[in-house]
């Protein structure tokens, strides 16, 4: 998702609402983006230091795909 589409989605949360974002900031598939401006990045940046969010980064080794998923990430 783009910058604008993810504000728009926590800037029009209601109250009580609860946003996860759950991404692989590395995995586009808009050719305009890259893993630097695409909108989970960029929420992220953000959104740091805000009393209302809270982040999670898990590391590779931590992440289960499967061997298809790990084989078409090395060849595309």
């Amino acid at each position: 998702m783009t910058p604008k589409q993810v504000t728009g989605i926590i800037t029009r949360a209601g109250k009580g609402t609860k946003v996860i974002l759950l991404g692989d900031p590395k995995q586009i598939d808009n050719p305009y983006l890259d893993e630097q401006t695409n909108g989970l990045s960029y929420a992220s940046e953000h959104m740091k230091k805000s009393p209302f969010c809270y982040q999670i980064t898990f590391n590779a080794e931590e992440c289960e795909r499967s061997e298809l998923a790990m084989d078409a990430i090395q060849r595309m």
